[in-house]
């Protein structure tokens, strides 16, 4: 279980976060909010702090971007708004060192244990240990969601619901068929390939249903929402002071 983290950044909420249990870990928006890289350090030393690893979802617009999050030492990336196998494949490599990647070589940051790890020894270890994950919430994904899912040093697919009905004419209409067909395209693509799938769930019957179908991170919340629910859970324990007399 995962929860979406950003808009209301503070290091204690991830805390308070690890501490209740339940959350296995986060990840950082950074295509909606625009997180600092101080940011996402913070944030990750936190996380680890209380047992949770973390990723950053990014625009696959950067290459200098993706090298930025996995120094800052989060566990990995994960690109948002991907249209093809093509531009998944470049995303990988700018996450990967050579040979399998294209990404610039420096070990001062904390996945390089701060200039501490040699250079053969750091960058098999970021080849092999980091995280990449390629959203699926379009179209063009979805019809090559197979590829993507067979490119090497993709560990991961992730359905954004909202986008993906937007994309497919039903927005917001989540368990619509034309929704539900194309995750289980993505379900059969990462199980023919061995990797895993996860994906943002807006309701218990359609984490239901992602859990049927072979889903294994699931985000069922951001900070956002858990700070609405909290509201809303003391205005309705304390309705009689909270009644619409007193409201201003």
């Amino acid at each position: 279980m995962t929860f979406g983290f950003g808009r209301v950044f503070h290091h204690n909420l991830i805390q308070i976060l690890g501490m209740q249990g339940g959350f296995q870990g986060f990840w950082l928006d950074h295509e909606h909010v625009g997180l600092t890289i101080r940011e996402m350090e913070i944030a990750a030393a936190t996380g680890r702090s209380v047992g949770m690893d973390c990723f950053v979802r990014i625009a696959p617009t950067d290459y200098a971007m993706v090298t930025r999050c996995l120094e800052a030492g989060t566990g990995g990336v994960m690109a948002a708004q991907i249209h093809s196998a093509a531009q998944a494949e470049e995303f990988v490599r700018w996450a990967k060192f050579s040979p399998r990647g294209c990404r610039g070589l420096n070990s001062s940051g904390y996945d390089g244990r701060f200039g501490t790890l040699g250079a053969a020894d750091f960058t098999e270890k970021a080849n092999r240990e980091t995280f990449v994950a390629i959203q699926v919430e379009t179209t063009g994904a979805v019809e090559e969601c197979e590829a993507i899912a067979a490119i090497d040093g993709v560990d991961h697919l992730f359905v954004g619901p909202a986008d993906l009905s937007q994309a497919l004419g039903v927005t917001g209409q989540f368990m619509h068929d034309k929704c539900l067909d194309a995750i289980k395209r993505v379900a059969t693509a990462c199980r023919s390939n061995g990797i895993t799938w996860g994906a943002v769930t807006p309701t218990p019957e359609h984490a239901a249903t992602l859990t049927e179908l072979g889903c294994t991170l699931l985000s069922p919340v951001n900070e956002v929402r858990i700070v609405s629910a909290g509201i809303n859970t003391i205005k309705s324990q304390f309705a009689d002071i909270f009644s619409s007399e007193s409201t201003p």
